[in-house]
């Protein structure tokens, strides 16, 4: 009967380990061709600007309002 001793098996460290399971995560993905990442991208924009002229407009009507109460209260 042989005694010989296995050859230790050594983990892969955490960065290595870290690196192997992202760019198997990454071959996975699906990218969005450039169409579609252009159009998404003119949605988020429109997203925003609908939105930030929106929360302006309601910022400037409150503002109005309040500076309009303060005159109005001799204030």
């Amino acid at each position: 009967m042989s005694t010989k001793a296995q050859p230790e098996v050594k983990e892969p460290s955490a960065i290595v380990k870290f690196y192997r399971e992202t760019k198997g995560e990454l071959s996975k993905v699906v990218w969005p061709t450039r169409q579609e990442a252009t159009r998404l991208t003119i949605i988020v924009l429109s997203v925003i600007i609908i939105s930030s002229t929106f929360l302006g407009f309601f910022d400037w009507l409150f503002s109005e309002a309040f500076r309009l109460l303060v005159q109005a209260t001799g204030g």
